[in-house]
């Protein structure tokens, strides 16, 4: 062969080894990530949804060059839905002096941890339900319960539903819904608006038609049945078997496709949920440009794998997309507080469940303005969106 045509054949030949090369080679050696996650036990529901979510980010960000060239791998460890092992395993973890450390998904188990990280590393916890010191090293996912539960109110106040009935679980999640939902019913904006009845329950209860015929006595316009998981179901159950007709409103904790399926037969017939923006997708496109593209990129990874994500997955998604997206753009071999400074700055960041702003609303980066009312559809198996932002009912 002449040398020029030698010449052109060989640069033909890497334009298209370029062209099919893919991302950049990587590292042999892994940045691994520690994730505490309740994978067996009551809350096995959340964490194995939130493993998985995490798994499917993992081979999207080494697909497109992992960090400073390295793969990314996520290490879980099961906290067993306890507060003392999720402890028992932060204080592994720790002297090893990692810049994070994700989970755990449960209130409980994250605010048992949370004492361990007053010097870092920083501790991005999955359950919306904890509240951190604004400046500590603890960062937490999703709109807020309080906001969660603000425009679940404003939604119900709009609607002309004015009496209200609460049921919460006697756990750490009930009591920081308890204290919320009483302290949104008691602004200003909500003075015709009336607790009838407060009802708790042990989440280890099997019954709870007392309570139930109480809220029946009271004649509430809606019951708010705050709790996740097994329990709900039980509330659900004496629901059903008290006769009450009137709308339910529960946590986005059970926002899951599996307890839908399994709690079909006994779902109250009007379910609302107040959630986080990333329902928008299944009912419509979000109002941010880079919102929408975020979430198509969510919902694209999971179909890719023939799943489908739901409220579990994005307590997850999120927030370690976040702190990949933090630990590329900053030096390698970052510290701690520098993971902590640069969340603590971002603002701008789009995300499957808004745009994220640590400055104005610091440790979570997203409020009410995120939030949306939505009402579970058994015929189109969705969460169809119900409500414009922060609670306000579609038409009004």
């Amino acid at each position: 062969m002449k040398r020029a045509h030698l010449a052109t054949a060989i640069g033909a030949a890497a334009s298209l080894l370029a062209l099919f090369a893919g991302p950049p080679a990587m590292a042999a050696g892994a940045m691994n990530i520690d994730a505490v996650l309740p994978l067996t036990g009551p809350g096995s529901f959340l964490g194995k949804s939130e493993q998985q979510a995490l798994q499917i980010l993992e081979a999207t960000v080494n697909k497109g060059g992992g960090i400073h060239g390295q793969p990314v791998h996520f290490v879980f460890h099961d906290d067993q839905s306890s507060p003392q092992t999720a402890v028992q395993l932060a204080s592994g973890i720790v002297p090893s002096h990692p810049p994070v450390i994700l989970g755990s998904a449960i209130v409980a188990m994250c605010k048992a941890m949370a004492p361990l990280m007053k010097s870092g590393p920083v501790m991005y916890c999955n359950s919306p339900g904890i509240h951190p010191d604004k400046g500590s090293y603890v960062f937490t996912s999703s709109v807020s319960t309080l906001d969660l539960a603000a425009a679940a109110i404003n939604y119900l106040r709009d609607k002309g539903w004015t009496k209200v009935a609460l049921i919460t679980s006697t756990d750490a999640s009930g009591q920081d819904a308890e204290h919320g939902i009483k302290g949104v019913l008691a602004r200003p904006e909500n003075k015709g608006m009336t607790l009838v009845a407060n009802v708790h329950f042990n989440p280890k209860d099997l019954s709870v038609a007392g309570q139930m015929e109480e809220v029946k006595s009271k004649h509430a316009d809606v019951l708010i049945a705050w709790s996740t998981g097994a329990p709900v179901a039980t509330v659900f159950k004496g629901i059903v078997q008290a006769g009450l007709s009137i709308p339910v409103v529960t946590t986005n904790g059970n926002m899951t496709y599996a307890q839908m399926e399994q709690y079909a037969s006994f779902l109250p017939k009007d379910l609302y949920i107040p959630s986080s923006a990333w329902t928008a997708h299944a009912t419509g496109k979000a109002s941010d440009p880079a919102v929408d593209q975020a979430q198509k990129e969510f919902f694209d990874a999971y179909a890719a794998k023939h799943l489908r994500p739901d409220a579990a997955a994005t307590f997850a998604w999120d927030p370690a997309r976040i702190v990949v997206s933090a630990l590329q753009k900053l030096k390698a071999g970052a510290s701690a507080a520098d993971l902590r400074q640069y969340i603590a700055g971002l603002s701008g960041f789009a995300g499957i469940n808004g745009v994220y702003d640590f400055v104005k609303v610091p440790q979570r980066g997203l409020n009410v303005t995120q939030a949306v009312m939505t009402r579970w559809d058994p015929a189109k198996k969705v969460w169809a969106v119900v409500s414009k932002a922060a609670g306000a009912p579609l038409g009004g």
